[in-house]
């Protein structure tokens, strides 16, 4: 399907946009990723839902991402004799693993790993940060703290520890069967949540077998301070702003999050900027100002994807909230400024022929009419190196491979289009032409750049770059048999 853009659209869903024709609509109205919350549902509702986006696939024929997003480990207090309490500023209290219900003085934490991990002075956050305690003393069962800021705690909540490693897995025993669950069932990506460490995304990998691409989704400290290292172990990564900001200072998260694009890019590797986009969209068909700047934010910071949570999936307004991330985006990518941007960003990385093919292609297309970039790729990753170049004209990746063509549907600017397995060059550049007409990105003599490898269907070949004109019979009239 045909985008006026290049960002990518990743949408939730859940109670408020299940249904075959709500899920049709939101496609139609500009989502290329659809975020299966495995924290939530059932596996025959998940499956349900799957079945949907699939059968939608097939009606429009238009490849469509899923992403299968595992819960991670929950941390939570246990219950109070009265349901809550409220905690005042400056008094002591005490989590620790007696399982009788909490009162004002103490309440379960049925976690002994976190009690393991504490020292004197850290910080625990109880209800995404609203509680604030200091640790004044531990144990392996207790941790005796003061309230540095009060409130209500209720039973269940939340519980983040910031300043410390926690000898947790990314991947809890509900998370190692979700993710079975979801290979089997045929996701395109799996997003690791809790992440600390390379080896949460290496174990997650091994699982995962080749069936699933790998989201390492940045939420945590730690994450940040080894997020090199997690980024190369990586298929792509999602900025969580919503836990980094209750783990970090709020004024941190928005560096943090330039940064961390930035090298996605650099990497060739996508990235997804999520939470909190367009929250009052959940109850308002109209967005905010500074909502609508967030969003625009991310894109010109060149994120592949902007991501909806709520908003799709319980919202009730689940299709305005697309459209209006769609309007933003088509906005900021024509405005001056946005190229100027993304050229000033742009990365020299690599000095493979795979690398000099594709900045070849994008300088080709920047100085001359050239309608589109045809990239013919196997594995994805010719379309991954051009996505980085980010081009001013459409990125057309053919690959026979519907799982290739699936995961780069949240690549920045690829619009994915199947195709027949090749034997020769020419066969490609035909088929290249047909498809950019057919899609309306070019006609009549038109040009487009053709990038290919050959031998044909060997992954890491691309070897070939080719500006050819649109029309088939001008193609064969300059290549005769």
């Amino acid at each position: 399907m045909k985008r006026d853009r290049n960002v990518k659209i990743v949408a939730t869903l859940g109670p408020s946009s299940e249904t075959h024709a709500m899920i049709r609509a939101l496609h139609e109205a500009g989502v290329d990723v659809f975020r299966l919350n495995m924290s939530h549902g059932t596996h025959e509702e998940i499956r349900e839902k799957h079945r949907i986006i699939r059968q939608v696939e097939e009606e429009l024929d238009s490849p469509i991402a899923i992403l299968a997003d595992l819960q991670g480990p929950k941390l939570r207090v246990g219950k109070f004799a009265n349901g809550a309490v409220e905690l005042e500023n400056g008094a002591a209290f005490r989590m620790d693993l007696d399982t009788a219900a909490g009162n004002t003085h103490r309440v379960c934490l049925p976690h002994p790993e976190i009690f393991q991990a504490l020292v004197p002075g850290v910080s625990l956050l109880v209800n995404d940060g609203k509680i604030r305690l200091r640790v004044e003393a531990c144990g392996s069962d207790f941790a005796d703290c003061t309230v540095i800021a009060g409130g209500a705690i209720s039973n269940h909540k939340g519980v983040n520890v910031p300043d410390v490693e926690l000898p947790l897995a990314a991947l809890s025993e509900k998370d190692r069967k979700d993710l079975e669950f979801a290979c089997n069932l045929g996701v395109d990506w799996l997003a690791l949540s809790f992440v600390q460490r390379v080896r949460d995304v290496t174990e997650a990998r091994e699982l995962a077998a080749g069936r699933a691409a790998i989201l390492a989704k940045i939420e945590k400290p730690k994450a940040v301070d080894r997020f090199d290292d997690i980024l190369e172990a990586s298929d792509g990564v999602m900025v969580a702003r919503g836990d980094l900001g209750v783990e970090l200072p709020v004024q941190a998260v928005p560096p943090i999050q330039k940064r961390l694009v930035r090298r996605c890019r650099a990497a060739a590797k996508p990235v997804i900027v999520a939470t909190q986009m367009l929250e009052s969209m959940i109850e308002s068909p109209m967005p905010t100002r500074a909502e609508v700047s967030d969003v625009a934010t991310a894109i010109y910071e060149g994120a592949d994807a902007v991501m909806l949570s709520a908003e799709s999936a319980a919202g009730q307004f689940p299709v305005q909230a697309v459209q209006t991330m769609d309007r933003v985006a088509i906005e900021v990518e024509a405005d001056p400024t946005y190229e100027q941007i993304i050229a000033a960003s742009r990365s020299v990385k690599g000095h493979s022929v795979a690398h000099g093919i594709v900045a070849a292609a994008r300088e080709i297309a920047e100085t001359t009419d050239i309608k589109a970039i045809c990239c013919f790729t196997q594995s994805g990753t010719t379309a991954l190196l051009t996505a980085r170049e980010r081009p001013r004209v459409p990125i057309i990746a053919m690959t026979s491979l519907r799982g290739t063509a699936r995961r780069l549907a949240l690549s920045w600017g690829c619009t994915c289009l199947m195709t027949g397995e090749l034997e020769r060059f020419k066969d490609a550049v035909v088929n290249a032409a047909r498809a950019t007409r057919k899609g309306g990105f070019a006609s009549g003599d038109d040009q487009i750049v053709i990038t290919a490898g050959v031998p044909f269907n060997v992954p890491g070949t691309t070897n070939i770059l080719r500006v050819a004109p649109c029309d088939e019979r001008l193609i064969y009239r300059t290549d005769p048999e």
